[in-house]
């Protein structure tokens, strides 16, 4: 097990995961029913990896993707497996992607 995991993670550590606002968040909260944040006695939300990985599910379908509200319920309700590797696949050729602009870099310098 990975000591240096967290349990929990703040709105605005999972905000800047996803580069969207804390106010985003709060939204796609109320729009789905998967995404339940834990709130302490203080209204604090604090988000477990599984909220994370609902987001990021999400966020694949909403801003990745560019599926309207509905479409993406329907698309959780109907599919839940497919949106799943669906949003693997991407976040795969995402980094991908990033690690070749990376190395492009690098070899730019080097010319």
């Amino acid at each position: 097990m990975n000591t240096n995991q967290k349990l929990y993670y703040s709105i605005k550590e999972v905000a800047e995961m996803f580069g969207v606002n804390e106010s985003t968040l709060r939204y796609w909260e109320k729009e789905f029913t998967l995404l339940k944040p834990k709130i302490n006695a203080r209204g604090i939300r604090q988000y477990t990896d599984k909220d994370i990985a609902e987001l990021r599910l999400i966020h694949n379908l909403l801003r990745v993707r560019g599926f309207k509200i509905n479409a993406a319920k329907k698309m959780i309700r109907s599919n839940r497996d497919g949106a799943d590797k669906s949003a693997n696949i991407i976040d795969t050729l995402v980094s991908t992607r990033d690690q070749l602009i990376a190395l492009k870099q690098q070899l730019d310098k080097l010319s």
